[in-house]
């Protein structure tokens, strides 16, 4: 980044905390006239549009000329995942940067590819609604960076509410245990699986009916 597209997003952020997102929005625009091609103040005012202005279009419009400009930015491609996620009419197109995104992650940067794959696996589950492929997507994460609990928490929720394997799901939730012994929804989550679908000597049961589970 450039001495000058460096204050400007400076000074924008500045303005932003002194409760002036307008006027950190007219600051990356009047740089961007002179410097079109200049990144890191695009994304930082699609950041802005979005998030300090609610102007959520206008902020996907930016990143949408960084992306036609360079396809394999990946702050770009974070971003706007996140941003058209939650949206339907952006599904297919979500779906398609996210597979982008993975293959673009560097396998040697387990953490952040970790990330980038329970982040496409909550997409799956939750919006595509492919549930065999969200759990394909958290093993990959959990694969990269088996420490983090959270993978393994998120994993045993779509286990136990929408694939329905037990057996997995009493596998996550120990992990979690493992990894965070005091987290008191595993506890209750894996007490009742225990209840209710397994029994006194630890097989599944073959008939049983579980109550609602707690995230």
């Amino acid at each position: 980044m450039s001495d000058s597209a460096y204050e400007a997003v400076c000074k924008a952020r500045r303005q932003v905390d002194g409760g002036n997102p307008e006027g950190a929005a007219e600051t990356l625009r009047t740089y961007l006239s002179s410097d079109p091609d200049a990144v890191s103040p695009r994304l930082e005012l699609a950041r802005i549009l979005v998030y300090k202005l609610e102007k959520r279009a206008e902020g996907i419009e930016q990143l949408e000329i960084i992306l036609s400009a360079d396809p394999d930015n990946i702050d770009a491609l974070k971003a706007s995942t996140t941003v058209r996620m939650t949206d339907k009419k952006y599904r297919k197109d979500v779906d398609a940067d996210y597979q982008h995104l993975i293959g673009l992650t560097p396998g040697s940067n387990r953490s952040e590819y970790a990330k980038v794959c329970a982040a496409y696996a909550v997409f799956l589950r939750k919006q595509m609604v492919d549930f065999p492929k969200a759990a394909e997507y958290y093993e990959k994460a959990i694969a990269a960076d088996p420490e983090a609990y959270e993978y393994h928490q998120d994993y045993a929720v779509l286990l136990l509410h929408d694939i329905k394997d037990y057996i997995k799901a009493k596998q996550e939730l120990e992990e979690v245990l493992r990894l965070k012994p005091n987290s008191l929804s595993a506890r209750k989550n894996y007490d009742l699986l225990m209840k209710t679908k397994f029994d006194a000597d630890g097989n599944l049961k073959k008939k049983g009916f579980m109550s609602r589970f707690r995230h």
